[in-house]
């Protein structure tokens, strides 16, 4: 993209959300959030779920992001990312049940205080959960954020031996200071985003079980028509045959050596097992 068109870009943007803030008692508010995690598949979940006639997507913007790292925006200027509430009238007039929105910020999940904000915020809301092999998350992770420039270690290896160190105290310094953004927290937690039974048993306490759906993703883009229904059923929505299912956001990566890869996995056994008994399901990387 060029630079005068993502300044175009961005100026767009910012009249969007002046208007949506300025209009904010007739915008929709979320019904639902894909808060995770990280390298899961989000994108391509948000994309599907974008093609179905009754969901309508925010402007611009698949992730806000304002649960986690732009709370101190306020509830205006979140609802001013999301669509006019006519809009979720005139789509029960043709489908026979409501609109609705949502977005994809696949650190909800992870950060310290999201989970919170969601339950204080939007008390029905409903929140999707994407797994897949914690392994291969934290090597992708590494991957997308050595791309993005927010890693400066070539060498998973090295990544992974800086983390504990990097990360250290930092979820209680979000936690004491809302304010603080922590880069080592959102962009160098590899192995920790991994231990999903830790994040799901945080956020199932604080707005109930009932509302998290979690979905194993390579069931998901090994067979994606009967994991979606389970969405649109979740969701109230109803079953959609004209969706086109695709994977999106994905990196190539050279092979993990079988070395480091047995080292991870017996890392994230108990966390698995945890997991399982959770889930009421044994996760497709454990079969």
């Amino acid at each position: 993209m060029s630079l005068a068109r993502e300044h175009a870009l961005r100026a767009v943007k910012s009249v969007s959300r002046t208007v949506g803030r300025l209009t904010v008692g007739s915008r929709l508010v979320p019904g639902f959030l894909i808060v995770g995690a990280q390298r899961c598949g989000t994108t391509s979940l948000f994309k599907t779920l974008s093609q179905h006639p009754g969901v309508l997507p925010p402007a611009f913007h698949k992730g806000v992001h304002y649960f986690d790292t732009d709370y101190h925006r306020g509830m205006s200027w979140y609802l001013g990312h999301f669509p006019g509430s006519g809009k979720a009238e005139s789509i029960r007039r043709r489908l026979g049940v409501r609109g609705t929105t949502g977005e994809s910020s696949p650190y909800y999940l992870f950060h310290p205080l999201a989970g919170q904000r969601i339950a204080r915020d939007l008390p029905s809301v409903k929140l999707l959960v994407l797994l897949r092999d914690p392994v291969e998350r934290a090597y992708s992770a590494h991957s997308h954020e050595l791309a993005r420039g927010y890693e400066t270690e070539s060498s998973f290896e090295r990544a992974l031996e800086l983390e504990e160190e990097r990360i250290a105290g930092e979820a209680e310094r979000v936690v004491a200071d809302p304010t603080y953004a922590s880069h080592h927290l959102q962009h160098h937690a590899y192995l920790a985003r991994g231990q999903y039974i830790e994040q799901l048993e945080r956020l199932a306490a604080l707005v109930g079980r009932d509302r998290l759906h979690v979905i194993d993703s390579d069931d998901f883009f090994a067979d994606p028509r009967p994991a979606f229904d389970a969405v649109c059923d979740f969701l109230g929505l109803p079953r959609w045959a004209g969706i086109s299912f695709g994977k999106h956001n994905a990196r190539f990566r050279s092979p993990m050596s079988a070395e480091l890869r047995g080292l991870l996995e017996g890392h994230y056994a108990p966390y698995d097992e945890r997991l399982a008994d959770w889930w009421g399901r044994v996760p497709s990387w454990r079969r």
